[in-house]
């Protein structure tokens, strides 16, 4: 029988520190422990089922805040179908910067099914990068779709090399973009105060480069390095400078690509998920324990203290095991 203690730190290794199940039994059974990949695998079957409902909670009260984040990361998952084969399925992020919370969702595929269902009901804005599987949200009335100018920023670097002139004066004006940012940041403007500071410093700014990026774009060469960045910049741009409607919103999707990175640090670890089920269960637990890093939460004491309690727990006292409220409860 597994303590609950052993059960949080076995999670913990896995999913924060990165440190596949085998290596743990090879750990354990040097101390003179017996534990079986199997014994395991069951063992998250039954936490899983436990925490299904905290799941659901934690991913409806990200979808009614009204402004969200999305990005997608490969994982590879063994298929059952062809032995010794791997599928690449997709960890879909959804990144509350209201909340600071966050919901993974695993799909087989990148295509834009999965975001279609569980954004079916979302009002609000999403922001994310020019990926063609959100370009249908544009068009709802109810969703305004926000952009990230870190991504922008990326293809004139890229260009860099190719129209150093072009590239780098656009990049100084994107620059001058991230200054402000940083200003609003370091002084802890309200949203209501950094928005209007926007308007009178950023939007100028952006009025003009985007005039520049038109006159430009007769000029450049569609296919070579600075006409992509400068057309993907005018395909994008209403998108891109979405970000002065709102205070609230962030004028890049870095926050959210940075949720992503465990789920690249460990695919160099642990390689594949074992099953498609098994590759929906690992969503649950980065969806608890990177909502956990964004408040600052020890995700052993919050996991070792929800299995302790939870199963008592009322449907209506459910927000209380929610990680940002972790502390608070």
């Amino acid at each position: 029988m597994a303590g609950t203690g052993l059960l949080a730190q076995i999670f913990i290794d896995k999913f924060i520190d990165h440190l596949p199940y085998y290596r743990q039994i090879q750990r354990y059974k040097r101390e003179g422990v017996i534990i079986k990949s199997s014994t395991i695998d069951g063992w998250q079957k039954q936490i899983t089922k436990l925490l299904t409902p905290l799941y659901d909670r934690l991913k409806e009260k990200i979808l009614t805040q009204g402004y969200l984040q999305a990005d997608e990361s490969p994982v590879k998952v063994l298929d059952p179908l062809k032995r010794g084969k791997t599928h690449q399925g997709y960890h879909w992020v959804y990144h509350s910067p209201l909340e600071k919370a966050l919901f993974f969702d695993y799909r087989y595929s990148r295509n834009r099914a999965g975001p279609e269902e569980v954004l079916k009901d979302f009002k609000g804005y999403l922001q994310t990068d020019g990926y063609s599987a959100y370009k249908k949200f544009g068009h709802q009335k109810d969703i305004t779709l926000v952009g990230c100018m870190a991504h922008a920023r990326r293809y004139f670097e890229k260009a860099l090399d190719n129209d150093k002139t072009r590239a780098e004066h656009v990049l100084t004006e994107i620059q001058k973009l991230y200054a402000f940012e940083r200003v609003a940041k370091e002084n802890e403007y309200s949203h209501e105060k950094r928005h209007a500071y926007r308007l009178d410093n950023a939007q100028p700014i952006m009025e003009e480069l985007i005039k520049y990026l038109v006159r430009e774009c007769q000029i450049v060469l569609p296919k070579s390095p600075i006409g992509v960045a400068v057309g993907y910049s005018i395909r994008q741009w209403e998108s891109l400078r979405a970000y002065l409607f709102d205070g609230a919103l962030e004028i890049d999707n870095n926050q959210i690509e940075n949720s992503i990175r465990p789920l690249a640090i460990g695919r160099k670890n642990y390689l594949f998920a074992g099953s498609h089920e098994g590759a929906k269960r690992a969503a649950m637990f980065y969806s608890f324990f990177g909502t956990c890093k964004k408040h600052e939460v020890n995700p052993y004491e919050w996991l070792k203290a929800t299995l302790e309690n939870i199963a008592d727990a009322k449907m209506s006292e459910l927000d209380n095991f929610l990680p940002q409220n972790f502390q608070k409860s």
